[in-house]
């Protein structure tokens, strides 16, 4: 049984598998899930990069007509780079820990993000997933929280629970990443030298891009992808916490159990978006287990669909989707999930 986009909306109540221990539910998974592969991690290192060549072989030699096509293509081609150092920051990509912090760092290094930054809040998310008030990512507010904020957070957050729900990660990677209180003081030697990685980076690449092809060629080959990329890292990520059928719990209420397997969404995508990102989108398992690497996660998914299917939850990608979300999910309620704005008297 799996849930469908169309499905009426149930009261959230406490699902049967809250009682279980999350190593209940990994320990259900195959040990080839787990296991790391140097030939299929660099190969997904091979294709990004040789997929990232085409498509800015495409911004330089197609006509202006056919912009968009490329952007399109190489800030999805940015989001794989993207899934690669998200494997290197939870360790699944290389044995070594030299080694996936390299990659990480020169994966994100196109779209100016911070690794050990990126790592350590994304942690966080992953140890608190649909924890209320305490997760990163996409949680909701509550009515209380919303009415005691300044009017211009309000508006922004408003904007990006509706239609323009595609900008919420450039806020996200602005406001936190590049931020050093948001770190533990024990921390904060890594998010440095991540920051300054990104800072030098920056100080070479901007001036020398704009030097040898103009602020167009800045918009053209750095700003439109990278606008792309983060209209995917807005839509994966929303879409993985924020349906109508998911309930953020208080932390009294929490289970790590409800939340990592049937706190997340399994959501197909057009299978060139799934190779291109290395399939991000097959993210139950990876929240039951972040040491399965990405090329593993299609097994898993199919092993606990298998033994947890009822509690899994299905989507397709589609406009319809994004509408629902858009639409109905925007503030919390502690028994349906989810209030609209409209419901809450605002």
């Amino acid at each position: 049984m799996t849930a469908t986009s169309d499905s009426i909306l149930p009261k959230a109540t406490r699902s049967p598998i809250a009682e279980l221990q999350l190593k209940d539910v990994i320990k259900t998974l195959p040990k080839e899930c787990f296991e790391k592969n140097r030939r299929k991690a660099w190969s997904s290192v091979a294709l990004s990069v040789a997929a990232a060549i085409v498509g800015y072989g495409a911004i330089a030699t197609l006509p202006w007509y056919l912009l968009p096509i490329a952007w399109f293509f190489t800030g999805t081609v940015l989001t794989g780079w993207f899934v690669i150092a998200h494997d290197c920051g939870h360790r699944s990509f290389a044995k070594r820990r030299w080694v996936n912090d390299l990659v990480g760092h020169i994966m994100m290094l196109p779209l100016i993000y911070p690794f050990h930054c990126w790592r350590i809040l994304h942690d966080h998310h992953h140890r608190h997933t649909n924890k209320l008030d305490i997760d990163n990512a996409w949680d909701p507010w509550t009515v209380d929280g919303y009415v005691g904020r300044h009017p211009i957070i309000r508006a922004f957050y408003k904007a990006i629970r509706g239609r323009v729900w595609w900008i919420g990660s450039i806020a996200h990677w602005g406001l936190m990443h590049f931020d050093l209180n948001q770190f533990h003081p024990r921390d904060r030697a890594k998010a440095k030298l991540s920051i300054t990685v990104v800072a030098v980076f920056a100080a070479i690449f901007f001036p020398t891009l704009i030097a040898t092809t103009g602020l167009w060629g800045l918009v053209k080959f750095w700003l439109m992808p990278w606008l792309v990329y983060h209209f995917w890292m807005s839509t994966f990520t929303v879409v993985h916490h924020t349906i109508p059928e998911i309930q953020f719990r208080p932390a009294a209420e929490w289970s790590a159990a409800e939340a990592q397997l049937a706190g997340t969404v399994h959501c197909t995508y057009p299978k060139w978006v799934e190779i291109l990102c290395h399939d991000i989108n097959v993210h139950v398992p990876h929240h039951v287990s972040v040491a399965i690497p990405s090329y593993n996660l299609r097994l898993a998914h199919r092993s606990l669909s298998q033994i947890w299917g009822p509690h899994i939850l299905t989507r397709k990608f589609n406009w319809a989707l994004m509408k629902e979300i858009g639409d109905r999910c925007h503030l919390y309620h502690p028994e349906q999930a989810y209030q609209t704005f409209r419901d809450a008297g605002f």
